[in-house]
């Protein structure tokens, strides 16, 4: 008898490490854990992707019941005060809904294109993703990166798309799709007419 191949999935750098492949090595580099407040945190400016009360995140309750925030999240000091999220939006909710007070995390000083690259690129690789999140995170790390000088349109696309190992023409086609959507959304608002985009199809 012929066994049925079982899926694998695997969790993103995120979930795991709270670091993307690119920053890894700055968890070797003396980075200090802190124990910060949650009413001090907050989550990063437009935030393309969503924290959902899931399946997903009773295992991430489950888990910091069990064993704690295993993996200190990633952030940067704000100059109102507090802390932005660069990595750990889900396990800060999971922490919310679970009555704790305070979670660990890597306090970092990032520039405002450096951070929207860290954040990107650690959430990136999660397998929940919808399209219009992944293309919205593109477009953000897509300017990011042109205003850290990166030269010539084709080299920043490959560049946004490594993280997630997506080639500078699937980031293109993200990239055109999410106009395309924009634009549908315009319409909707000026004239009421209801329409599907077509980046969530």
């Amino acid at each position: 008898m012929i066994r049925s191949k079982k899926e694998i999935t695997f969790a993103s750098y995120e979930d795991l490490f709270g670091l993307s492949p690119g920053q890894q090595a700055g968890r070797d580099m003396g980075d200090r854990i802190q124990e910060i407040p949650l009413a001090d945190l907050y989550p990063f400016q437009n935030h393309p992707f969503r924290v959902l009360d899931d399946e997903k995140m009773k295992e991430t309750m489950e888990s910091i019941r069990k064993f704690g925030v295993l993996n200190p999240a990633i952030v940067r000091p704000r100059e109102e005060g507090g802390y932005e999220i660069l990595s750990g939006h889900r396990r800060k909710r999971g922490c919310e809904l679970i009555g704790k007070d305070t979670m660990p995390a890597i306090v970092r000083n990032y520039t405002d294109d450096e951070a929207t690259v860290v954040m990107v690129d650690a959430n990136i690789q999660r397998e929940d993703i919808l399209p219009s999140e992944k293309a919205h995170a593109y477009r953000m790390k897509y300017q990011a990166l042109k205003h850290q000088g990166s030269k010539g349109d084709r080299h920043t696309a490959d560049a946004v798309g490594e993280a997630a190992g997506d080639s500078g023409r699937t980031v293109q086609r993200f990239s055109v799709s999410r106009i395309i959507a924009s634009g549908f959304k315009e319409v909707k608002v000026s004239y009421g007419i209801r329409v599907i985009s077509p980046v969530a199809l």
